[in-house]
């Protein structure tokens, strides 16, 4: 079985590429869809106990924990390492479900990819970027999002030029949502063609 790493910085059009990636028949593993499940259970209470406050109706409020990130930056580390091991559980349950289902290629939608060392765990990595500009518009439309919070986000992420540069196929959403979903199609025929790897 083919496991492809698709990464990319925020607002690049990650999340509207994985699902192009679906819709061509490829199952995909979104780890920040992974994450929004583990915050309504098995993270609650771990969470819960390292940042007081942010439990409402019995789920994590993101809002609340980002409120909370923002004023101890420094304290990110301590949340990853409750809610990393959670979602590399439910990967490695993803993987086993599609190995016994004889899927050919699999998704694995890592945001952090390089910046955690998941590179090492996937066969080929699609790397999701567009310009720079239209990035940081995108981004600035999003919900809550400040010029702040954006540089605390990119700050954390490998630069999409050192991505590019670590790709095995770039999908590029500068243009039109056609012209993506071309660039998914002939990545999707291209995995297809070539196979699994050799063990």
């Amino acid at each position: 079985m083919m496991i492809v790493g698709l990464t990319g910085s925020i607002a690049m059009g990650k999340s509207t590429t994985a699902q192009m990636f679906r819709d061509f028949g490829v199952p995909v593993n979104d780890a920040d869809e992974v994450v929004h499940a583990l915050y309504r259970g098995e993270a609650v209470a771990p969470v819960e106990a390292a940042f007081p406050g942010t439990v409402r109706e019995g789920a994590i409020d993101r809002a609340e924990l980002s409120r909370q990130l923002l004023a101890a930056p420094d304290r990110l580390r301590e949340l990853e390492n409750i809610v990393h091991p959670l979602v590399r559980q439910k990967e490695r349950e993803f993987l086993d479900r599609s190995v016994a289902a004889n899927v050919p290629v699999v998704v694995l939608d890592i945001p952090l990819l390089f910046e955690t060392g998941a590179e090492t765990r996937v066969d080929k990595v699609v790397v999701v970027s567009c310009a720079l500009d239209i990035q940081r518009e995108r981004a600035m439309k999003r919900p809550g999002m400040t010029e702040e919070k954006f540089a605390m986000i990119l700050a954390r992420q490998v630069p999409d030029s050192q991505k590019r540069e670590r790709a095995d196929y770039i999908v590029d959403t500068s243009d039109s949502f056609d012209n993506t979903r071309q660039q998914v199609r002939a990545i999707v025929d291209d995995l297809t063609r070539n196979g699994a790897p050799d063990a």
